[in-house]
């Protein structure tokens, strides 16, 4: 039989001033674009999750403040995904933070911007999430029980 073991992730959607927060990482020996993003640990909320991993992967501090949406993503190394990612807001940037040893840096890119390269985007939940967002797919964060 079988094992299948899904992976929990969180992402981030992070908007200022018409840009969204994404990082410029190495994954799969090589160099992608992705939403803040990763696993959830033992013993943490996924709201919580979601401000650590922007925060390890930025520098930024955030406030988690809506549900986008729950994706179920298959990598091509058949790697199973549940992704459940949130808007936030920016609150302040800690200078010299030292970022996750993947991170490369934290860039802010219009939709436009994302859209041109193409060919980095880690995977297709990136534009998809994103669209969501900007189409007004923002639910309340009581939604989630723990």
């Amino acid at each position: 039989m079988t094992s299948f073991t899904p992976h929990i992730t969180v992402a981030t959607i992070i908007e200022r001033a018409g840009r969204f927060l994404f990082v410029k990482e190495h994954a799969d020996r090589r160099i992608v674009l992705n939403q803040p993003a990763g696993h959830l640990e033992m013993d943490e909320s996924l709201i919580q999750a979601a401000a650590r991993e922007t925060l390890e992967e930025t520098g930024w501090d955030v406030e988690i403040t809506h549900l986008v949406g729950i994706y179920l993503y298959t990598a091509p190394n058949n790697t199973t995904y549940q992704r459940v990612c949130f808007a936030g807001r920016a609150l302040q940037q800690r200078k010299n933070h030292r970022l996750s040893e993947e991170i490369i840096k934290p860039v802010w890119l219009s939709r436009d911007e994302l859209l041109e390269q193409r060919e980095l985007w880690r995977s297709p939940l990136l534009l998809r999430s994103l669209d969501d967002y900007l189409s007004g797919s923002l639910h309340p964060l009581e939604i989630l029980k723990d």
